[in-house]
């Protein structure tokens, strides 16, 4: 093949792309008059405020965002028992790769850092009362995370700290009370205050 046959055949095979992609372009933005209203691309759609109020449901360390509610270690012993038991065992022992939960002792120089083997449990590790609310009510049960209700929720985060010996166990744990539980560990966490530069590590 001479170098002309050759410059054409690929300029030919350069332009079928172009085309191809051209093609592919135009089948996923056939409407162009939604093309502002769903961004440069055309595709989506603007969420309406029911789902984002339904995923905006994260409680941070002081408590904000804690939804109205309210449970004891009563009300989430049976819950427990009906969804968390078949993962965590009956008293929160853990099963095979599923955490344990309940345990309060902390292991001398708070090795957990260095020890991969040691096991960290709701009492001898969690910082934060109101993050263990929120990381329940999110992404608990495993089969159905997001699934539990406020009041669920606030049974379970009673029930385990109950357990752990955090608080007592007729305690009514709700947006109001949960932020003031002092976890047990909660000394062994600072503030992240790099600021980044070129002090940054």
């Amino acid at each position: 093949m001479t170098t002309s046959l050759r410059n054409r055949a690929a300029w030919s095979a350069r332009t079928m792309v172009a085309a191809g992609c051209l093609a592919l372009l135009a089948a996923c933005n056939t409407d162009r008059t939604s093309k502002a209203s769903h961004g440069p691309l055309g595709l989506g759609h603007a969420p309406t405020a029911a789902q984002m109020a339904a995923i905006d449901i994260d409680a941070n360390p002081v408590g904000v965002g804690l939804p109205a509610g309210q449970g004891t270690s009563a009300s989430g012993a049976a819950v427990y028992a009906q969804k968390c038991a078949a993962c965590h065992g009956a008293h929160g022992e853990g099963i095979e790769k599923n955490p344990k939960l309940i345990g309060h002792d902390q292991p001398a120089g708070f090795v957990f850092a260095s020890d991969a083997k040691a096991v960290k449990t709701i009492g001898n590790y969690w910082p934060y009362a109101t993050t263990l609310f929120d990381y329940i009510h999110r992404t608990m049960p495993f089969t159905a995370p997001g699934s539990l209700s406020a009041d669920e929720t606030y049974g379970l985060v009673a029930y385990l700290l109950a357990e752990n010996g955090i608080v007592p166990a007729n305690t009514v744990i709700d947006a109001k009370s949960l932020p003031g539980v002092r976890m047990p560990a909660r000394a062994h966490f600072v503030p992240d205050n790099r600021e980044g530069g070129a002090t940054f590590k």
